[in-house]
C-alpha cells in the first residue's frame, strides 16, 4: 500500500485521505468533455457546474477533494452564496478561499479598477476587525466552517521590509479567532526568512508553496524554511511557469483544454512535499491552475500517478 496512495475496492489507486488534490477554481468552458460531460446552459454554467466537479474520476476514484476559490480575492462571499457552494459539495469536501485584497494589499495598483483608490496607501492594509466583520461573520452565518479549507493570503509582490511585513502579520493573526484554518503566499523571495518562517509557525499558519513567474522552486523554498512546515496543515498552488510572466503564461495555456508542456521538476518537488507531510500526519492541499501546465485536471492527474510509482510516495 502506498504512503500517497491506497488501493480501492476494484484493484485502482486511490489517493490518501490526508492528501487534497483540487484545481484553483471550477468554471473553466474548457473543460466541458472532460470534466464536465452534462448540457449546461451558458447563462448558468459557472452556477450549477461545482457539483459535477467532485465526480470527476482518476483510475475509479473521485480525483477531487478541495477547490480554490479565487473569485473572493475581488470581494468576501456572502452567507448565501456559501449556503450556495454548499448544496454542491460532498461531505468532507473543502474550499480554500483568497482573502479579500482589501486586507493583504498594502498599495492599490495604479489600475483603473480602484478608481480613486488607484496608487493610494491601503489604510485597512491587515486589519484584523475588517477581516472578522466582513470576512468570516458569512461563515459563521452559513455555518459553513466544516467546508472551509485555509484561508489564502496572497500578498503581492511589495517593498515592505522582512522585519515590517513579519511584525505586522504576527499582530494581525494574533487578534485572529483559532476556528478557521489559514496559509499566507508571498510573491517576494526575500521574505522567505528565518524570521518568517518563526512568525508562521507560532500562529500555526502555513506557507504556501507556490510554483509561480519569480518565486524560487518548491524544493528551495523548504531549504529556505530550514525544511520545517509551519502549521498542522500543508498548502500549495502550482499557478505559472518559473521566469514565465502570467500574460505568457496565460497566452500560453489558453484554451485550457490540454496539457502544453509538462514540468517535471514542478512535479517532482510537490510529490516530495506531499510525501514529507503525510509522514507527519499533516493533510496537503494542493491546488492547481491552468496555467502551469495548460490543463489543471490533467496535471493533477499525472501528480496521483506519480505519487503512486515514485518509490518515495509508495511501499508494496
Amino acid at each position: 500500500m502506498g504512503v500517497g496512495c491506497l488501493t480501492n475496492e476494484h484493484g485502482g489507486r486511490m489517493i490518501a485521505p490526508l492528501v487534497r488534490f483540487g484545481t484553483s477554481t471550477w468554471t473553466y468552458e474548457g473543460w466541458k468533455g472532460q470534466v464536465y460531460l452534462k448540457d449546461y446552459p451558458t447563462s448558468t454554467f459557472t452556477k450549477q457546474c461545482l457539483s459535477e466537479y467532485w465526480q470527476f474520476q482518476h483510475n475509479g476514484s473521485p480525483l477531487f477533494r478541495t477547490v480554490g476559490n479565487d473569485a473572493t480575492f475581488y470581494r468576501p462571499p456572502t452567507s448565501r452564496q456559501l449556503l450556495a457552494y454548499r448544496e454542491q459539495m460532498p461531505e468532507q469536501a473543502e474550499m480554500c478561499f483568497k482573502v479579500w485584497e482589501d486586507i493583504t494589499v498594502p498599495v492599490f495598483a495604479p489600475h483603473p479598477r480602484y478608481g480613486q483608490k488607484a496608487g493610494t496607501r491601503n489604510l485597512r492594509f491587515l486589519d484584523a476587525q475588517l477581516f472578522r466583520d466582513l470576512v468570516l461573520t458569512p461563515f459563521r452565518e452559513a455555518q459553513f466552517q466544516d467546508s472551509t479549507g485555509p484561508f489564502l493570503f496572497e500578498f503581492q509582490r511589495h517593498d515592505l521590509s522582512i522585519a515590517e511585513f513579519t511584525t505586522r502579520l504576527d499582530n494581525f493573526f494574533d487578534q485572529l479567532p483559532k476556528e478557521f484554518k489559514y496559509a499566507v503566499e508571498i510573491r517576494n523571495a526575500g521574505l522567505l526568512s528565518p524570521e518568517y518562517r518563526r512568525m508562521l509557525e507560532s500562529h500555526g499558519v502555513a506557507h504556501v508553496y507556490n510554483h509561480w513567474s519569480y518565486m524560487p522552486s518548491l524544493a528551495e523554498q523548504h531549504e529556505r524554511l530550514q525544511e520545517t512546515f509551519t502549521a498542522p496543515f500543508t498548502v500549495l498552488r502550482l499557478l505559472t511557469p518559473l521566469k514565465m510572466t502570467y500574460a505568457d503564461a496565460k497566452k500560453r495555456a489558453a484554451p485550457y483544454t490540454k496539457i502544453v508542456a509538462e514540468l517535471p521538476e514542478m512535479r517532482r518537488d510537490t510529490v516530495t512535499l506531499i510525501h514529507q507531510s503525510i509522514t507527519q500526519a499533516k493533510p496537503v492541499y494542493v491546488l492547481v491552475n491552468n496555467r502551469s501546465e495548460g490543463n489543471a485536471p490533467k496535471t493533477i492527474q499525472g501528480l496521483a500517478d506519480l505519487l503512486g510509482s515514485t518509490g518515495s510516495a509508495v511501499r508494496e
